[in-house]
């Protein structure tokens, strides 16, 4: 067994966004790791599952601090996967864990380690795929902030587990504890119907916006028909449910459209969007970090909206990242068509990683630029 602070100032967020107000170990995982010691004593090879660990302090401490082996674990950012390799190498702790997705993460799981997510839809397609999979004697411990947590999560996990409870608050972190899974069927992904853009968005739980458009998209959506019409290929970076990339694909026939989220959510609701509206074999979906599977120079067209926040952190690196990865991969002429909070002021950013840039529409709330690569 390791000490926990040995341990732990070993994890590093890497390769995510680094700023001094982002840890790679918070007080949620230590709590939760505490919560779980005696469930986690008795369980046996493979056992042990977690969900959505941010950077592996909950897998890795799991192993390290309580003995687990064969640990399984699903996490819906590629940077999580990533991070949590690179700590694993780090720590000496490697091939002590499997990724897996999250619909087989719990099969037969007696204890669920997870990092609660912000949405109910994400907790809640969480709570059904391990309730249909899981050993019947299965604790699942959600933990959380305190300020994130509200009556409303116990709902959802009492919809897929007959018995519900909070452990007491520590370090401003608070465990859901969940026993008695009720198996069924998933309801996700979700589907509905946007008559004024004759397309149908299907979405897992934890894509951003669900099957709802945002105000951002809508902007952009506006500008589609003045992006780069000699265009031969064209990306949604950070797709989401993929509603850019299938709107170009209906609305210019001859465009290769491609997709990229670092979200397994969202390249699986981009997939379902693009099948729901027939357009299966017009868009291609891959699951990377910022593009970084394609090419260089390789596009003509990049759209892209992407997110401010890095947890509950304004951190305009996010974007930048983005920004920098649609220079990487557009052709020298090809564009950037990028829509933001006007407030966030990023048309000097843009201008700087990708090239000049000019505003296409302003309003008090959103700003569309397009930017063409040097």
């Amino acid at each position: 067994m390791t000490a926990p602070a040995e341990l732990f100032a070993r994890l590093r967020r890497a390769p995510d966004v680094e700023a001094p107000e982002l840890v790679a170990v918070d007080a949620t995982d230590r709590l939760l790791l505490d919560e779980a010691a005696a469930s986690l004593a008795l369980c046996g090879p493979g056992e042990v599952a977690v969900v959505d660990d941010a950077y592996g302090a909950l897998t890795l401490g799991a192993v390290a601090l309580h003995g687990a082996s064969g640990v399984r674990v699903a996490q819906d950012l590629l940077v999580g996967e990533r991070a949590l390799a690179r700590n694993a190498e780090r720590t000496g702790l490697a091939g002590t864990f499997r990724s897996l997705p999250l619909a087989e993460v719990a099969t037969g799981a007696r204890v669920v380690l997870v990092q609660a997510p912000k949405a109910l839809d994400a907790l809640r397609e969480i709570a059904e795929r391990v309730a249909a999979v899981a050993a019947p004697d299965v604790t699942v411990l959600v933990g959380g902030r305190v300020k994130h947590m509200t009556h409303a999560m116990n709902d959802v996990l009492g919809d897929s587990f007959a018995d519900v409870s909070a452990t007491l608050a520590r370090q401003k972190s608070r465990v859901l504890v969940a026993r008695g899974p009720k198996r069924g069927p998933s309801s996700f992904p979700r589907a509905q119907e946007h008559p004024d853009l004759g397309l149908t968005v299907r979405a897992h739980g934890a894509v951003f916006a669900g099957t709802r458009i945002d105000v951002g998209t809508r902007t952009l959506l506006g500008a589609l028909d003045r992006m780069a019409p000699d265009a031969g290929t064209a990306l949604d970076l950070g797709c989401g449910t993929g509603v850019l990339a299938a709107r170009l694909a209906r609305t210019r026939p001859v465009l290769e459209v491609l997709a990229v989220d670092q979200s397994a959510a969202a390249v699986a609701s981009a997939r379902a969007t693009a099948e729901a509206n027939g357009l299966a074999g017009r868009i291609r979906v891959v699951r990377d970090d910022a593009a970084d599977s394609l090419p260089d120079a390789s596009v003509d067209l990049v759209v892209c909206n992407p997110p401010f926040h890095v947890g509950a952190a304004v951190v305009t690196t996010a974007a930048d990242r983005l920004f920098a990865a649609a220079a990487q991969v557009l052709r020298p002429g090809g564009e950037l068509w990028t829509v933001y909070n006007s407030a966030l002021r990023y048309k000097p950013v843009l201008a700087r990683l990708v090239g000049p840039t000019r505003v296409v529409v302003q309003t008090p709330k959103f700003t569309v630029t397009a930017s063409a690569r040097r």
